[in-house]
C-alpha cells in the first residue's frame, strides 16, 4: 500500500514517521521492525531507529502486505494520506 506523509519540519526521525503515519502501534513496535530489518530506507536495509527522514525519502516496510511512505515537503505537519 502507497501512503504520503508530508513533512513541515527539515526532518523526522524514523521511528516517529512510522507512529505518526499510522503503520506502527507503538515505538516499541517500530524499533522491532527495524531491529527485524524490515524497514527499508530507498534502497538500504535500514537498522538505526533514530535515522533522520528528509522530504524526498521513501521508506519501505516488509509487513504481510509492503507498506511505502513517500515523504514530501509540505505546508502542514504530519499529515498522513493513502495514495
Amino acid at each position: 500500500m502507497k501512503h504520503e506523509f508530508s513533512l513541515k519540519t527539515d526532518f523526522i526521525k524514523l521511528t516517529q514517521l512510522l507512529k505518526a503515519a499510522g503503520i506502527a502501534d507503538s515505538g516499541a513496535a517500530a524499533k522491532e521492525w527495524i531491529r527485524q530489518g524490515r524497514v527499508i530506507v530507498g534502497a538500504e536495509v535500514e537498522v538505526r531507529p533514530g535515522r533522520k527522514i528528509y522530504p524526498g525519502d521513501t521508506v519501505f516496510i516488509r509487513l504481510q502486505e509492503m507498506e511505502e511512505i513517500y515523504v514530501f515537503k509540505g505546508t502542514e505537519t504530519e499529515i498522513f494520506s493513502e495514495l
